[in-house]
Formats: C-alpha cells, sequence, structure tokens
C-alpha cells in the first residue's frame, strides 16, 4: 500500500474544512445501505436491496449557486460511448457558469492557491478557469470510438453507458440521487473490497451496486453529500499534483486512495474515492 502523501492530505483536510455546502448525515441527508452486493462475476444482477439507496435529501441545498450550476450539467450528454456529443452554445455557457460559479468558493480559491505555488497553475482567474475546462470539459474520443464522445465531467460527474450493458464513471452522489428520485437508478446493494471496512450510513464514502439505463454498475465508489466545489477541486489537485493514477490521502475521519487516470495527460479520464479505512476521530 502507498505511503499517503502528507502534503497533499494536509491540503485535502482544509478543503474539507472549508466545505460550507457540504450536507450532514443523517440531518440534511439519510441512505438506507440494505444489503452487500454480489460481485461483479456474476452474481450481480442479484438485487440485495429492496429500497432506494436515499431515504431523504433536503432538496433546498440545490438551490444554492455551485448546486444549481452543476445541476443544470446534468442534462447535456448523449451516456453512450461511441455517440459523438455535440456542445451547444446554451450548453458551453453553462458550462462556464458552473466554473464561475466554483472559482468564488472558499474550497476552490484554496485549491487555487497551492496550484499556483507549486507552478501547476496560472494566478490569473481567467487562465485558470480556460485550464480547468480543458481538463474537465474538452472532448475526446474514449477506447473504440473514433469521435470524439467523452469528457472527464461527463465520465465522472455523469456517467456513461458501453454497449448498452455497462454503467462507466459514475461517481457522483448528486447524480445518482436524482436519477434514483425519476426511477432510473435501481440500487442493488453496498460493496466492500477485501480490506475496507463496512459501510456506515453516517459517513461521507461509500463502495456500492447498481443498474441504471439498461446498464449495470457492477462496482463503484462516491463521496456522498459533498459539494460539487470539493470534488471538483480535490480531483483537478490530484490531477495536476500526482504522476501516480493513485494517491492516498488522510482527512478528517477517513483514509482514502484517490484514483485519478490521466487521459492523453491532457483530461480526467476518470477519477473517484476508495475508502481504505476509517480513521479514529481526533
Amino acid at each position: 500500500m502507498i505511503e499517503s502523501d502528507r502534503e497533499l492530505s494536509a491540503m485535502v483536510q482544509e478543503l474539507w474544512d472549508n466545505d460550507i455546502n457540504r450536507l450532514t448525515p443523517g440531518k440534511d441527508y439519510r441512505i438506507s445501505l440494505q444489503g452487500k452486493a454480489g460481485d461483479s462475476m456474476g452474481t450481480s444482477d442479484i438485487d440485495r436491496a429492496g429500497s432506494p439507496l436515499f431515504t431523504f435529501v433536503n432538496e433546498n441545498i440545490f438551490k444554492k449557486e455551485t448546486f444549481l450550476a452543476f445541476i443544470s450539467l446534468l442534462d447535456n450528454y448523449e451516456s453512450d460511448t461511441g455517440v459523438p456529443e455535440i456542445v451547444t452554445p446554451e450548453e458551453e455557457a453553462e458550462n462556464h457558469k458552473f466554473l464561475d460559479s466554483i472559482v468564488q468558493t472558499q474550497t476552490m480559491k484554496i485549491a487555487h492557491k497551492y496550484l499556483v505555488e507549486k507552478k501547476l497553475s496560472p494566478e490569473n482567474e481567467t487562465e485558470f478557469k480556460e485550464q480547468l475546462y480543458r481538463i474537465w470539459f474538452e472532448l475526446y474520443a474514449r477506447r473504440g470510438s473514433s469521435r470524439p464522445d467523452s469528457s472527464g465531467f461527463e465520465h465522472v460527474f455523469v456517467g456513461e453507458t458501453r454497449g448498452g450493458r455497462t454503467v462507466i464513471g459514475f461517481h457522483n452522489w448528486i447524480q445518482l440521487y436524482l436519477q434514483e428520485k425519476l426511477g432510473h437508478i435501481d440500487y442493488k446493494g453496498y460493496s466492500v473490497n477485501a480490506n475496507s471496512p463496512q459501510p456506515d450510513e453516517n459517513k461521507h464514502i461509500l463502495g456500492l451496486q447498481f443498474s441504471w439505463k439498461n446498464g449495470i454498475k457492477p462496482k463503484g465508489s462516491i463521496f456522498i453529500g459533498v459539494s460539487p466545489e470539493f470534488e471538483f477541486a480535490l480531483y483537478t489537485l490530484c490531477f495536476l499534483t500526482s504522476p501516480n493514477e493513485r494517491v492516498k490521502v488522510q482527512f478528517s475521519l477517513y483514509d482514502v486512495e484517490i484514483v485519478c487516470h490521466h487521459y492523453n495527460q491532457k483530461h480526467i479520464g476518470t477519477t473517484f474515492p476508495m475508502l481504505i479505512k476509517y480513521l479514529n476521530p481526533k
């Protein structure tokens, strides 16, 4: 197991401490874990959860500027890989509006300051937003496709389908909640790796299995209840600071491995958290 990156851990802790829009488990949202999902080797069609994952979310949070701007982006994509994405002027404007909103948050300001100090990002805010746009929103062709059909944002936050049977990406709780509310998600149970702890309904990281658009996500991992700006800041930090595609960080109650695959060194291919263990409260 790789050692935790102390400097990056300190930065993630600072992001966490300043994530003022994060929801509180049990108060702002409640989830129902139910049963342990089958593995990805043939038993993933067995449903271990008869009820939805989310039993309550205080939707007032979705009226906040960054949440509103984030949610406006979720219907801008074709989920099937291989189907070229066409970005309309209106959708491009929504992308920029989202970036405008998150760079004003304390979490993104902290991340930006650190990246400037490391000479990994431009100090000028407009140029920084251009860098973020390239990393997250510029289209590229996923494996097996000859035309631009994907982006880091679509893959990580919205989700994609491959061959109509497999869900890839889809590591965001807001999209999960909204799609479940519409009846498009069937939560099939929580998942755990061999060495990871049992999940906790009052913690902010969860491994899970679900189906979406006739496809199955046999094993996924997501933050729950965090703000869009926290995830955006965290994943951008990992992408720009670490040449490794896995970085281990410790913050709050969590010992976590952040998986962050680069695509052509220019874009995020995928990124998500993997819980290693819960830390003792300080």
